[in-house]
């Protein structure tokens, strides 16, 4: 029986300008636009969905052509999308300026609509029924903090494991109340300092960083370095694939998240576990999108080849 998991958090559209030449401040840039739907919790979302599994998508949306495309992307995907539709106001979206090697120069993020995913809407029956069917309970930290403990609890409540994703260092904080009660947290170096105040010159440091603030696990990414993956007393180091053809990093901490999750519903050690995300990060970081359109269970394993093997630090 295929395995269930509920995705709570943010659906909306990106648009990314990307400047052809030299950047010139204050002037005009000639470059090229580029506009998807996105979120963090919709990337993973499409990239479990793509990899076999049954997934739930709630997430607030507005009543505009916008939000329709967010809801044909999901279709197109194959995840069951259950948003909340507000008919007056306009979907949240995230409008990046990226220079010729791919550095963000400033982006707009207009997401206030989901703020209106109050912890009140967990009561309805619906989401309450998708809590009590599911395996598993993924979330991103562009939800209220208030509702982030109240996803937490209620799945504490039912004996649900849980995964988030921090989104940024301005977002991640929001965690901070509700960590102890979390199963894995996926983040990076900027976010993982936001949370613990610290950084550390050994990057294994971040495990037990992390675990003293309450974390019982998680992988923290570093780029191209070595990530550091933890659960429990378990500790792994390991070094992403190297890829050539790099067309855009969007959603790549996405499809990690995606691919370690698979990995621990099927199972799989963290040791293995976060070989299998970061086979799927390579595989997003290939294509312009933020999640590859060709992502199958079988093209998962063939790309694994290109990932070491993760070293045990404890």
């Amino acid at each position: 029986m295929r395995k269930k998991i509920l995705v709570l958090g943010g659906a909306h559209i990106d648009r990314r300008g990307r400047i052809s030449g030299q950047t010139a401040e204050g002037a005009s840039n000639p470059g090229t636009w580029f506009e998807e739907p996105g979120g963090g919790g919709f990337n993973a979302a499409r990239n479990l969905a793509r990899l076999g599994f049954d997934v739930t998508l709630i997430s607030p949306r507005g009543g505009d052509p916008t939000g329709e495309m967010v809801s044909e992307a999901a279709d197109f995907a194959g995840v069951i999308d259950r948003p909340f539709v507000f008919l007056d106001r306009k979907t949240p979206s995230y409008t990046a300026i990226i220079e010729r090697d791919g550095n963000l120069v400033i982006a707009l993020a207009d997401m206030d609509l989901y703020q209106m995913f109050v912890p009140r809407r967990l009561s309805i029956r619906s989401i309450r029924d998708a809590f009590a069917e599911t395996d598993f309970i993924l979330f991103d930290a562009n939800l209220p903090a208030e509702t982030l403990h109240a996803i937490v609890a209620r799945a504490g409540a039912l004996g649900k494991r849980t995964g988030a994703i921090a989104i940024s260092p301005a977002k991640a904080i929001k965690l901070q109340a509700c960590l102890n009660g979390l199963d894995y947290l996926f983040l990076n170096e900027a976010e993982a300092a936001a949370l613990t105040g610290e950084r550390p010159n050994d990057p294994a440091h971040w495990a037990s960083l992390l675990r003293d603030i309450g974390l019982k696990g998680g992988v923290v990414t570093r780029g191209q370095r070595e990530l550091i993956a933890f659960e429990g007393t378990r500790v792994v180091a390991l070094q992403p694939a190297t890829v050539d053809n790099v067309a855009d990093v969007t959603g790549a901490g996405d499809s990690m998240a995606a691919g370690v999750i698979a990995a621990l519903l099927n199972d799989m050690p963290i040791s293995d576990a976060v070989r299998q995300g970061a086979a799927a990060a390579a595989l997003t970081v290939q294509s312009p999108h933020a999640v590859n359109e060709n992502l199958s269970v079988d093209l998962l394993k063939e790309t694994l080849a290109l990932v070491p093997q993760a070293r045990i630090l404890h």
